[in-house]
Protein backbone atom coordinates (compact mmCIF):
# COMPACT_ATOMS: atom_id res chain seq x y z
CA UNK A 1 0.00 0.00 0.00
CA UNK A 2 1.35 3.46 -0.46
CA UNK A 3 2.46 5.07 2.59
CA UNK A 4 0.25 7.90 4.56
CA UNK A 5 0.34 10.84 4.51
CA UNK A 6 2.02 12.18 8.06
CA UNK A 7 -1.20 14.56 8.65
CA UNK A 8 -2.88 11.45 8.85
CA UNK A 9 -0.44 9.37 11.17
CA UNK A 10 -0.10 12.02 13.51
CA UNK A 11 -3.71 12.45 13.39
CA UNK A 12 -3.97 8.76 14.41
CA UNK A 13 -1.50 8.72 16.48
CA UNK A 14 -3.04 11.60 18.38
CA UNK A 15 -6.35 10.05 19.23
CA UNK A 16 -5.79 6.90 19.43
CA UNK A 17 -5.97 5.99 23.36
CA UNK A 18 -3.77 2.69 23.79
CA UNK A 19 -1.23 1.31 21.37
CA UNK A 20 0.63 -2.71 21.93
CA UNK A 21 3.86 -2.11 22.88
CA UNK A 22 5.51 -5.76 21.09
CA UNK A 23 8.98 -5.86 22.70
CA UNK A 24 11.72 -9.11 23.65
CA UNK A 25 11.69 -11.15 27.00
CA UNK A 26 14.83 -12.39 28.59
CA UNK A 27 15.04 -14.88 25.69
CA UNK A 28 14.42 -13.19 22.55
CA UNK A 29 11.16 -14.29 22.57
CA UNK A 30 8.15 -12.00 21.81
CA UNK A 31 6.10 -9.97 24.19
CA UNK A 32 3.27 -7.17 23.81
CA UNK A 33 1.80 -4.66 26.66
CA UNK A 34 -0.54 -2.38 26.20
CA UNK A 35 0.31 1.36 26.46
CA UNK A 36 -0.69 4.77 26.76
CA UNK A 37 0.95 7.37 25.11
CA UNK A 38 1.50 10.46 23.30
CA UNK A 39 3.04 12.32 20.87
CA UNK A 40 5.33 15.21 21.34
CA UNK A 41 8.67 16.36 19.89
CA UNK A 42 8.95 14.32 16.83
CA UNK A 43 8.44 10.79 18.95
CA UNK A 44 6.31 8.95 21.38
CA UNK A 45 6.54 8.79 24.59
CA UNK A 46 5.03 6.74 27.01
CA UNK A 47 5.23 7.07 31.35
CA UNK A 48 5.79 4.47 33.95
CA UNK A 49 2.76 5.76 35.78
CA UNK A 50 0.80 4.94 39.39
CA UNK A 51 -1.75 2.87 37.30
CA UNK A 52 -0.98 -0.64 39.68
CA UNK A 53 2.02 -2.59 38.89
CA UNK A 54 2.85 -6.12 39.94
CA UNK A 55 6.02 -5.39 41.21
CA UNK A 56 8.08 -1.83 41.22
CA UNK A 57 11.14 -3.53 39.27
CA UNK A 58 9.31 -3.16 35.93
CA UNK A 59 11.06 -5.99 33.51
CA UNK A 60 10.12 -4.08 30.34
CA UNK A 61 12.48 -1.12 31.45
CA UNK A 62 15.65 -3.91 31.62
CA UNK A 63 14.22 -5.68 28.34
CA UNK A 64 14.14 -2.10 26.33
CA UNK A 65 17.91 -1.66 27.94
CA UNK A 66 18.66 -4.82 26.09
CA UNK A 67 16.93 -4.95 22.96
CA UNK A 68 15.64 -1.59 22.37
CA UNK A 69 13.97 -2.69 18.83
CA UNK A 70 10.44 -2.79 19.12
CA UNK A 71 7.07 -2.31 17.49
CA UNK A 72 3.92 -0.49 18.51
CA UNK A 73 0.68 -1.79 17.24
CA UNK A 74 -2.10 0.88 16.92
CA UNK A 75 -5.39 -0.41 15.51
CA UNK A 76 -9.03 -0.60 15.82
CA UNK A 77 -11.66 -3.53 15.66
CA UNK A 78 -15.51 -3.76 14.45
CA UNK A 79 -17.69 -5.88 14.32
CA UNK A 80 -18.19 -4.04 10.57
CA UNK A 81 -14.77 -5.67 9.26
CA UNK A 82 -14.88 -2.87 6.38
CA UNK A 83 -13.92 -0.31 9.69
CA UNK A 84 -10.79 -2.56 10.74
CA UNK A 85 -7.11 -1.02 10.34
CA UNK A 86 -3.99 -1.04 11.61
CA UNK A 87 -0.52 0.78 11.96
CA UNK A 88 2.63 -0.94 12.77
CA UNK A 89 5.80 1.38 13.86
CA UNK A 90 8.89 0.25 13.97
CA UNK A 91 10.72 1.99 16.74
CA UNK A 92 13.92 2.28 18.84
CA UNK A 93 12.84 2.73 22.55
CA UNK A 94 14.70 4.73 25.00
CA UNK A 95 14.51 4.63 28.54
CA UNK A 96 14.31 8.81 29.62
CA UNK A 97 14.70 10.67 33.07
CA UNK A 98 13.78 14.08 33.31
CA UNK A 99 16.82 15.88 32.15
CA UNK A 100 15.85 14.95 28.22
CA UNK A 101 15.67 18.49 26.74
CA UNK A 102 12.17 17.26 25.47
CA UNK A 103 10.59 16.52 28.75
CA UNK A 104 8.30 18.73 29.36
CA UNK A 105 6.41 18.66 26.24
CA UNK A 106 6.23 14.91 26.72
CA UNK A 107 4.62 15.31 30.03
CA UNK A 108 2.39 18.22 28.52
CA UNK A 109 1.93 16.03 25.29
CA UNK A 110 0.50 12.85 27.73
CA UNK A 111 -1.12 15.25 30.43
CA UNK A 112 -3.68 16.63 27.84
CA UNK A 113 -4.19 13.21 26.32
CA UNK A 114 -5.01 11.52 29.54
CA UNK A 115 -7.19 13.51 31.85
CA UNK A 116 -7.07 10.39 34.10
CA UNK A 117 -3.29 11.83 34.97
CA UNK A 118 -5.64 14.30 37.05
CA UNK A 119 -6.47 11.75 39.19
CA UNK A 120 -3.98 8.54 38.87
CA UNK A 121 -0.28 9.86 39.32
CA UNK A 122 1.77 10.30 35.97
CA UNK A 123 4.81 8.57 37.18
CA UNK A 124 5.24 5.89 39.81
CA UNK A 125 8.62 6.29 41.54
CA UNK A 126 11.46 7.86 40.03
CA UNK A 127 9.93 10.07 36.74
CA UNK A 128 10.51 7.64 34.00
CA UNK A 129 9.61 8.08 30.18
CA UNK A 130 9.59 5.56 27.50
CA UNK A 131 10.74 7.49 24.49
CA UNK A 132 9.74 5.80 20.74
CA UNK A 133 11.61 7.06 17.60
CA UNK A 134 9.75 5.32 14.94
CA UNK A 135 11.53 4.67 11.99
CA UNK A 136 9.28 2.74 9.28
CA UNK A 137 4.94 2.60 9.33
CA UNK A 138 3.13 -0.07 7.65
CA UNK A 139 -0.24 0.00 7.16
CA UNK A 140 -3.72 -1.92 6.33
CA UNK A 141 -7.23 -0.71 6.58
CA UNK A 142 -10.18 -2.62 4.91
CA UNK A 143 -11.66 -0.12 3.53
CA UNK A 144 -7.96 2.10 2.67
CA UNK A 145 -6.92 5.04 3.92
CA UNK A 146 -10.85 6.69 3.99
CA UNK A 147 -11.81 3.76 6.97
CA UNK A 148 -8.96 4.89 8.82
CA UNK A 149 -10.28 8.55 8.23
CA UNK A 150 -13.67 7.50 8.87
CA UNK A 151 -12.93 6.64 12.26
CA UNK A 152 -10.65 9.39 12.85
CA UNK A 153 -13.85 11.84 12.42
CA UNK A 154 -16.28 9.29 14.54
CA UNK A 155 -14.06 10.26 17.37
CA UNK A 156 -13.28 13.93 17.20
CA UNK A 157 -15.67 15.36 14.26
CA UNK A 158 -13.60 17.68 12.43
CA UNK A 159 -10.27 15.85 13.09
CA UNK A 160 -10.33 14.27 9.56
CA UNK A 161 -10.11 17.50 8.12
CA UNK A 162 -6.79 17.83 9.25
CA UNK A 163 -5.50 15.24 8.20
CA UNK A 164 -3.77 15.23 4.57
CA UNK A 165 -5.19 12.95 2.16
Amino acid sequence: MKPLAAGLVEAVLDTAPVGRLALSDEQDRPEALPIVFARAAGCLWSPIDGKPKSTAQLARLARLARAPAVMLLVDHYADDWADLWWLRLRARAEIVADKHPDWSAAVEALDAKYPQYGSTPMFSGEPTLIRLSWHAISWWAWSGKEGILRWLEEQIPGAGAFAEV
